[in-house]
Formats: C-alpha cells, sequence, structure tokens
C-alpha cells in the first residue's frame, strides 16, 4: 500500500540499435527536412546491433526516477512473450514497480529498430493493438507522468483523464507522443490543461500548435502556456532549454559533454524526467531546470536511454564541477 512517488503510463518496447557504417550511409536535406538515405535495393553493410529491453518515454522516465531515488512505477501492456519477459526483468532490475503491467496472451510485445547513424537515429516503430484498459490503483500516486501511446489509445485516454479528474491532488507531468502531438486539441487538449509540467523539443512544439519555419521560443512558450500548463518546457538540442513557470522565462545551455555523444535516444526523456523528478524530491523549477541537462548529457554518451542515467549525488557532482558559465538565466 506504499504510495508511488511517479507513476508512469505509456507504452513500452524493445528497441535494437543497428549501427549504420558511414560507407553506407549519408543524410540530405529535402526541403528543410533531414534524411538518411542508403541505396536501394542493396545489401547495406552495418557495423553492430545492441538490443535494449524496455524502452519508451514513460519507461525511461520510470527508470530515470528511480535511479534518482523515487519509487516509480509503470502502466503499460506486454505480450506474453520472450520479449516481455525481458523488459519486466529490465523493469525490476531498475527497481520500477511492475504490479499494474498488463500481459495479453496472443499479442506480440512492441519491438522497435533504430537506424543508428551519426549521434542520430531513425526509429521504425510498430505499435500493437493492446487492449488499453486503466488499472485499478490501490493508492493515489503523488504524481503521474503521461507520454507515448499508440494512436489505438483515444478511449484510453479518456479513462485516464477521469481518473485523474477524480483525483485532483494528483500531479501531472505531460510529454506529448507522436500520436498525442498529432491528435486533434478535442482530444488531447484536457491533459494539457490539466498539467503541471509540459515537456517537449521546438519542432515538437510547432506540430502541436500546427506552425511551420523558425519561430521565436518566447511565442512557442505563451502559446502552449494557453493551452494550459503551469509549467512550460520547451528543449533547443544542444542549444539549450526554456523553462516558463506562467510568469517568468528561464534559459540554461546545454551542459558541456566531456566528450562527443554516442547516440542522443533517450535524452530528451532524461532531461524532462529528471525535472519532474527533482520537483517531487523538493526542489525548485529552478533548480531542478539546473539538473535536467546533466542527465540529458549522461545519456547521450551511451547506446539506449538507460545506461548513462545518474544518481542524485553525480549529478549534484557534475554541477558543482561544471564552471560558472553553467548558469540560468532569466531572459
Amino acid at each position: 500500500m506504499r504510495q508511488i512517488d511517479l507513476l508512469c503510463v505509456g507504452d513500452i518496447a524493445i528497441d535494437v540499435f543497428i549501427r549504420l557504417k558511414d560507407t553506407s550511409a549519408h543524410c540530405t536535406v529535402n526541403h528543410g527536412t533531414s534524411e538518411l538515405c542508403m541505396r536501394f535495393a542493396s545489401k547495406i553493410p552495418y557495423e553492430s546491433a545492441t538490443e535494449i529491453p524496455a524502452v519508451g518515454n514513460s519507461v525511461n522516465a520510470a527508470i530515470c526516477g528511480s535511479k534518482l531515488g523515487l519509487y516509480t512505477g509503470i502502466i503499460t501492456n506486454l505480450g506474453k512473450d520472450l520479449h516481455g519477459t525481458d523488459c519486466i526483468r529490465t523493469l525490476k532490475k531498475n527497481g520500477v514497480e511492475t504490479k499494474y503491467v498488463s500481459i495479453h496472451k496472443g499479442i506480440e510485445t512492441n519491438y522497435h529498430y533504430v537506424l543508428w547513424y551519426g549521434s542520430e537515429r531513425t526509429i521504425l516503430v510498430q505499435h500493437k493493438e493492446f487492449p488499453y484498459v486503466f488499472p485499478e490503483i490501490s493508492v493515489a500516486p503523488k504524481w503521474m507522468y503521461i507520454s507515448s501511446l499508440s494512436k489505438h489509445s483515444i478511449e484510453y485516454h479518456k479513462y485516464i483523464l477521469g481518473y485523474l479528474n477524480e483525483h485532483p491532488e494528483v500531479r501531472l507531468a505531460f510529454q506529448p507522443g507522436t500520436f498525442q502531438i498529432e491528435a486533434q486539441l478535442e482530444i488531447i487538449g484536457a491533459f494539457y490543461k490539466r498539467a503541471d509540467v509540459c515537456s517537449m523539443n521546438v519542432e515538437e512544439a510547432k506540430r502541436v500548435l500546427r506552425l511551420t519555419g523558425d519561430q521565436n521560443i518566447k511565442i512557442l512558450i505563451e502559446k502552449i502556456h494557453a493551452l494550459g500548463p503551469k509549467i512550460v518546457m520547451i528543449t533547443n538540442g544542444m542549444k539549450g532549454a526554456y523553462m516558463s513557470d506562467g510568469k517568468d522565462i528561464y534559459f540554461i545551455s546545454a551542459y558541456p559533454d566531456p566528450k562527443p555523444p554516442l547516440e542522443r535516444t533517450g535524452s530528451g526523456d532524461a532531461f524532462s524526467s529528471t525535472f519532474v523528478s527533482m520537483l517531487i524530491q523538493g526542489k525548485t523549477p529552478e533548480e531542478a531546470l539546473s539538473l535536467a541537462p546533466i542527465n540529458s548529457m549522461s545519456v547521450a554518451q551511451y547506446i539506449g536511454p538507460h545506461h548513462g542515467l545518474l544518481t542524485l549525488d553525480e549529478l549534484l557532482r557534475l554541477k558543482a564541477s561544471a564552471g560558472e558559465s553553467y548558469q540560468i538565466k532569466k531572459i
């Protein structure tokens, strides 16, 4: 009956990272969009393949929060197969409560292919049609963290929102995934209104707002705030990140990489979930913002979203060693 600090809701998958050789692929820009290009109808050599169980925005957030000292849990769906068993084992190994994981016979666990080129990746995804059912929760959590769910989850979102409306004391972090970004606001808008924290990157913010081209960050923040969240965070890759509490806007630069990033999958999840985890532990939004980029940087030094996650002591130590140039600025 212990209260969960951070209960995350979202799809789970296994990712296999296929590292492409520089000689087998290249990037090009077409109408302002970067594209990964390979020879068609050819045998393409690759460098390595690494399988990582139990990934996904919400799963990554649960593992990050656990690493930072919280009691975390996940509401998700798995197939009754070897991949599902691997995911459960990984969740338990990382201290994530699994009692709200639903396991389905006859449905395969989500399995994604990550085409890894340079430090970036293109992910081939396939979301299985699980029968989404919101579980009976014994004790309401302190926070819920809602992120990526498949396009088959429209009715499920209504059940999640119903639970949140019945428990106004539960605080909400919303990191919209692909379907939630593309969905009409008539479907997803209530989650923005309910959110204590809403986090996304610049390109995602433009897609939510149906904007194109270059956009002023302040304008993006104001427009996302107008949807209802109390705190808005917008990240901009190596250019830094912005956080607004509705009154002031704060900027922090990316934490200086000790070496070139290896692979960036999960860096955004680490940023968002570190920020939320620090709020849960009683830190101010400004203090939380000062720690989030450190975990984001560390994750990019490893393959996948989990291996680089840091403890709170490690975050504080790296923050102290960053020097005076790593400071929050009010803009």
